[in-house]
């Protein structure tokens, strides 16, 4: 066991504010920009300044004798997190879904800095409660993730779900083969792979619009929902294996037949794996799980 003191490491994003800055370089061209589109720059300042007031109490609740860190969103897959460190993402509920695919049983705290505007589904806390909840850390709750294998052995996981189509979101064609052997070759829009907590989002607004969807998993349950997405009916193609539920140790198994399928996890387009022609990837519960406080 490290001896060590917890380092803490406070993951957000980038503001909309930062973003206009970075591209019209002063305020009025910024603000001139939003006007031409009917927005105001003072609401796009004040939720920059929402965030950046709860980044900064959420360091001044940090104890004096530990360590810090700070990583922005786009920087997530070149930062190292280390196994004591304590997770503490401030923005959006999918900042949370971002770093997930990163940890290896970390506590992750979830801090709301706009209440009214984010749902808080996994930005669960203020600002002024992590002091608190750092001294403590003793509720998590368990949330299932999924996980992708290449035939090369690279791995990807995400909390929400897991896409697998064609890069130019063209059609995707590739041979799907169930956990019950059934094979099928299948021309798509692409396939979705949910856990509970994705359940709510892509998946759900999937399930949706099908008479036959099968039950959503909940959050912690250690199972998966999967969707193809507008599969082709042709001589050459089919679409009767379009939906179902992955238990653990239970896996989708998908063969390119594309010269370029993608990969990627929770939105993360920059990253992702690639399959080529005749590439096999298999889809399943991820054997480690996100601990939410």
């Amino acid at each position: 066991m490290s001896s060590l003191n917890p380092r803490v490491v406070v993951v957000s994003r980038r503001s909309e504010l930062d973003e206009l800055l970075a591209r019209h370089g002063t305020r009025g061209a910024a603000a001139y920009f939003l006007k031409q589109r009917g927005r105001d720059l003072d609401e796009v300042t004040a939720r920059h300044e929402a965030q950046r007031a709860a980044v900064t109490e959420v360091g001044a609740a940090v104890p004096a004798d530990w360590r810090r860190g700070h990583v922005e969103r786009t920087d997530l897959p070149r930062f190292l997190f280390a196994p004591e460190d304590v997770i503490v993402a401030v923005g959006q509920d999918g900042l949370v879904a971002n770093v997930a695919k990163y940890l290896d049983g970390q506590p992750v705290i979830g801090v709301n800095p706009e209440p009214g505007r984010n749902p808080g589904v996994l930005v669960r806390h203020p600002a002024a409660a992590v002091g608190a909840l750092l001294q403590t850390r003793t509720r998590t709750q368990e949330r299932t993730m999924v996980v992708a294998r290449l035939d090369d052995g690279q791995e990807l996981s995400g909390l929400n779900e897991i896409y697998v189509g064609h890069a130019g979101h063209q059609s995707a064609r590739y041979v799907i083969t169930t956990p019950d052997g059934a094979r099928e070759r299948q021309s798509s829009s692409g396939l979705i792979v949910g856990t509970g907590t994705g359940a709510t989002g892509w998946c759900a607004s999937i399930a949706r619009d099908r008479v036959a969807a099968p039950a959503l998993p909940g959050p912690g349950d250690p199972a998966l929902c999967w969707f193809v997405r507008e599969a082709w009916p042709s001589p050459a193609t089919g679409v009767l294996e379009v939906s179902g539920l992955l238990a653990p140790g239970r896996e989708l198994e998908l063969t390119s037949e594309s010269e370029r399928l993608v990969v990627f996890a929770d939105g993360l387009e920059s990253d992702a794996l690639e399959l080529s022609w005749g590439q096999r990837i298999r889809i399943g519960v991820a054997d480690r799980r996100l601990s939410l406080v």
